[in-house]
């Protein structure tokens, strides 16, 4: 697995997220089988999903737990490639404009991916809850995910200002947020452009 990838684990690990990194052969079996649906653009039913498999809802329950545990692992899975993608998109040396680049081609990449947005919009309230909530898994790993590329590019001091690495990351981590999902949460159209901008205020990119 990426750094990025393993920082963000590291940082909140979930019952499921340890089974699948132990290799848990029922639960790598439903998990696949949910992102295959969730990539697909549709809803992950967990009674569908447990017919697909051959077993009793009871028996995926205990493999995967709720449909928010299973939601937040396959959402995750999807945005450490992105991440990944974003970060090998920009330039490799180390300063606060290749970060804010990284933020802002990461937060493209969502506003653009088709079963992100149809997610989104089919459940909205769901997708708020697990995408931006302190209590996140996501948004913890995010938020851990955005510190540790803080500083490893912009090192210990550079850029930070008064504010700690944990608290750069967690406003980054909000205006990104606030841009993404700018549709749900003010009824605007989601921006790149100006999230980028924000991105390069926050950062101080010339």
């Amino acid at each position: 697995m990426s750094d990025i990838g393993s920082v963000g684990l590291k940082a909140a690990p979930t019952p499921l997220s340890k089974k699948l990194a132990a290799e848990h052969v029922d639960a790598q079996r439903a998990f696949v089988a949910a992102r295959e649906t969730f990539v697909q653009g549709e809803r992950i039913d967990m009674g569908r999903l447990a017919a697909s498999l051959g077993v009793d809802r009871t028996s995926l329950f205990r493999w995967v737990g709720n449909r928010d545990a299973l939601l937040t692992e396959v959402l995750w899975s999807l945005a450490v490639p992105t991440l990944v993608q974003a970060e090998q998109a920009v330039s490799v040396e180390p300063g606060p404009a290749p970060l804010a680049a990284l933020l802002s081609h990461f937060a493209q990449d969502l506003i653009e991916a088709p079963y992100f947005r149809t997610f989104l919009r089919r459940e909205p309230a769901r997708a708020m809850r697990l995408l931006t909530t302190a209590a996140s898994p996501i948004q913890q790993r995010y938020v851990a995910t955005v510190e540790w590329l803080l500083l490893t590019r912009l090192g210990d001091d550079e850029g930070i200002g008064a504010l700690t690495h944990h608290a750069l990351a967690y406003l980054l981590v909000r205006v990104s947020e606030s841009f993404t999902y700018a549709d749900l949460i003010a009824g605007e159209a989601p921006s790149t452009d100006q999230a980028r901008a924000a991105f390069n205020h926050m950062l101080r990119v010339d």
